[in-house]
This record gives structure tokens, sequence and C-alpha cells, in this order.
């Protein structure tokens, strides 16, 4: 696992208030990914605002809710640079102690996705979606 941190998800209850707080700060939201969701670009790094309800669903294995010690309100990222390396990523946190939340398996919205609850309960969505393209010193990007 290389050491970085691709997407910060802040789970939120209303999300077009929580769109006009960032853009109020001075962050400007990516216009070309935003049904239900709203994306800004921060350095190398992308802060992602999801309805709570929408996270929690993602998290859910099998149409279940997630496990009642991993309530989201925040999910860390990491993007993997091919569909395999979600598995591999998944297996590595497993055996230093984590617990699977979600297997590796192909997300809606087109890429592979897991989770995995760190040995405190913090969330971490592994994922590799081809329209976030890593650079090779692991920035992420949004599309233009």
């Amino acid at each position: 696992m290389e050491p970085r941190i691709s997407i910060i998800t802040l789970a939120v209850d209303d999300l077009e208030r929580a769109v006009r707080f960032y853009e109020a700060m001075g962050l400007k939201r990516n216009e070309k990914i935003t049904e239900g969701v709203a994306f800004f670009q921060m350095g190398g790094m992308i802060l992602a605002l999801w309805p709570r309800n929408e996270l929690a669903a993602d998290i859910g294995n099998d149409n279940r809710p997630p496990p009642a010690d991993c309530t989201p309100s925040v999910a860390l990222a990491y993007n993997t640079r091919s569909e395999a390396e979600v598995g591999q990523i998944l297996k590595v946190a497993q055996k230093a102690g984590g617990r699977i939340v979600k297997p590796a398996t192909r997300a809606f919205w087109g890429g592979m996705q897991g989770y995995f609850a760190d040995t405190e309960g913090n969330l971490w969505e592994v994922a590799h979606n081809p329209d976030f393209p890593l650079g090779a010193d692991g920035r992420i990007s949004l599309p233009e």
C-alpha cells in the first residue's frame, strides 16, 4: 500500500446546504460529476460530500446496513491503480488486523470497491475508479 489518502468523504444530512457551505469557504465544486454527490479538488486529494444514507448503503454488504460500530460520518478512501489491487489491499488490511466490511465488488459507478475498518473502527474505502486518474506520485485528479 502506497502512503496516501486519495479522497476524504464527509457524510452529510443536506447535500445542497453542505455544498453551499464549502463553496462559501472558497472551494470550487467539480462540474462533471454532480448527481447525488459533490467533489472538490483539494491539491492532490479530493473532498467528497455524500448524503449520510447513501454512504451507509454503499458500505453495507448484500443490502445489509453496515455494522453498528461502523456508523459512517467520514470514510477515507484509498484509490488503486488497478481493479485487482482493490482485493489485494483489502487482504493486506485484514492481515494487519482490520476487518473487511464490504469485500471487493463491482461498484454502481463502474469501478471496483470494497471497505475495511481499521482496528479502531475507522472506515476506509479501497477503490479503483478509472475516471479519477492517479499520477505517478499518487496524486488523484477529478475529471476535467
